[in-house]
């Protein structure tokens, strides 16, 4: 199930407003009740989502926390840029080939 905060930052994109800042214009709460994240306070020129709302973006919010991952991966095997510059200039091919190989190995969704 994707965290609610990226189906929110979904639902706003989809609205026109693509930076949502989780401290002033929207605030989460759990109360550790069981029932997870909600919304305590919206402060958005758009509307509030419903729940049906929210729910209609778990599929994209999952893949997009999905990718998120493999962004992640990918950017910790791709090492330092300074490296891969210094890689580039001695051997271009070689540095293709492992990139590609990251990225074979580490697909997104």
């Amino acid at each position: 199930m994707a965290q609610l905060s990226t189906k929110i930052k979904l639902y706003c994109e989809a609205n026109g407003v693509s930076n949502v800042d989780f401290r002033n214009d929207v605030m989460l709460q759990d109360d550790g009740d069981g029932n997870g994240a909600y919304i305590k306070e919206w402060n958005l020129d758009i509307a509030q989502p419903t729940d049906a709302q929210l729910t209609a973006q778990e599929t994209s919010a999952n893949t997009e926390e999905a990718n998120n991952e493999v962004r992640a991966t990918r950017k910790a095997l791709y090492g330092d840029i300074g490296e891969q510059l210094d890689e580039i200039y001695k051997d271009i091919d070689g540095w293709k080939a492992r990139i590609k190989s990251i990225k074979d190995a580490n697909p997104k969704g």
